[in-house]
């Protein structure tokens, strides 16, 4: 929007519950983070419904997914400056706030039917995977202090100046800084980047625990939200499978 002074910002609203939660909760992130990762907070208004998040212009960045070696390395600069923040309040460890994103591996061995629908691996190779999947999974070492975006992809940052800043910060948690990597991986291959065993060695149980994530709802029907999320699940968990076998064959 351009404003009537002639600045130009970019303005988030919602009045879908989950929606609206999600940008009061990125407005408590924008209040008290700061850095060359994230755009700057303009205002915010928020009436009980619809919440009005007003933020800095990002639209003379580049947001085209390639990965050049210097692309990639600016989006690792970020999340280790990002790690090393001192974390906005409410924000807990991520195996507390997203306690839904653990045990995955464990719902797909209850209904295998939307996993297997998706036609990446086939029952016998799940069946046969799975005790291994499920124990990788739940050693991930995901605990830490670090601060976390854990949403990394393309289409929440773009380069400035060489740099790059992340948006949409409602995922921001407390864990071990390789899982904003790892969680990045899978979707950077799908773009053309480099394969996730290639800039993150020995780290099969995080692929399994990224793996699982997507397993347990690329095939499931998409949310009214989101009608094109689904997809993108599935082209990252077919790259967090591959990952899985070549690391815990």
């Amino acid at each position: 929007m351009t404003l009537d002074d002639g600045r130009r910002v970019f303005v988030k609203s919602a009045e879908v519950e989950h929606l609206a939660a999600w940008l009061r909760r990125e407005h408590e992130v924008y209040a008290h983070l700061a850095g060359s990762f994230m755009p700057e907070l303009v205002g915010f208004d928020d009436d009980g419904v619809r919440p009005m998040l007003v933020l800095e212009d990002l639209s003379h960045g580049d947001w085209h997914p390639s990965w050049p070696p210097e692309r990639v390395r600016a989006v690792r600069e970020a999340l280790s400056e990002l790690a090393a923040a001192a974390p906005p309040p409410n924000t807990g460890p991520v195996r507390e706030t997203f306690a839904e994103l653990f045990g995955r591996w464990s719902e797909v061995e209850r209904e295998p039917g939307p996993f297997l629908s998706l036609g990446l691996r086939s029952r016998e190779w799940l069946e046969r995977r799975l005790p291994v999947l499920i124990a990788a999974a739940d050693s991930a070492p995901v605990d830490g202090s670090a601060l976390l975006h854990l949403d990394v992809r393309s289409d929440n940052l773009c380069i400035v100046g060489g740099r790059a800043k992340l948006v949409d910060w409602n995922w921001a948690s407390l864990g071990n800084p390789d899982l904003d990597v790892a969680a990045w991986l899978p979707t950077l291959a799908v773009e053309g980047g480099p394969k996730p065993w290639q800039m993150l060695e020995g780290a099969g149980a995080l692929a399994a625990w990224i793996a699982g994530f997507w397993a347990a709802v690329a095939g499931l029907p998409p949310p009214a939200t989101a009608p094109t999320v689904r997809e993108a699940q599935r082209r990252g968990l077919a790259v967090a499978l591959d990952w899985v076998d070549r690391e815990l064959s």
